[in-house]
């Protein structure tokens, strides 16, 4: 099994070069949804899933590597759960997230990034309303309170 510190060296280097909507690098990401995992009690596959969580989504890893990557079957679980697929709605995402054990904690994670205000000021004022709308209709899916 691959170790954290060697999920989070695959996750760095799969996403190197890559920029959120901000222009940060996309690795900060990473690292601050598998932080916010890690303090919210997440155990070691629930820290792997947020290290790996938009890695397919993003193409940075295929879906035939995750099948074969020497990871837990939950870890992989977890990741496919929080994987949107091309023509799903939210709700169908929010179920298969509230479905998968583990699941639910890295998306909180992520959510939470990613509606974090200090991130969303950077933006123009049209994406951070769709984003804002969007994360929190998300987190009500999901039944999570507001941040």
């Amino acid at each position: 099994m691959l170790t954290l510190t060697e999920v989070e060296t695959l996750a760095r280097t799969a996403h190197e070069g890559q920029t959120d909507k901000a222009g940060r690098p996309y690795t900060e990401h990473l690292q601050t949804v598998a932080d916010g995992v890690r303090s919210r009690g997440g155990d070691p596959d629930q820290i792997a899933a947020a290290w790996l969580h938009d890695a397919v989504e993003d193409d940075a890893l295929s879906e035939t590597w995750l099948s074969e990557a020497a990871l837990s079957d939950r870890t992989k679980a977890v990741v496919r759960a929080v994987t949107k697929r091309a023509g799903e709605t939210p709700q169908e995402y929010a179920g298969r997230i509230l479905a998968t054990p583990g699941a639910l904690l890295v998306k909180e994670a992520d959510l939470a990034h990613n509606a974090d205000p200090a991130r969303l000021a950077v933006l123009d004022e049209p994406t951070r309303t769709r984003l804002t709308e969007k994360y929190a209709r998300m987190r009500a899916l999901l039944g999570l309170t507001p941040p």
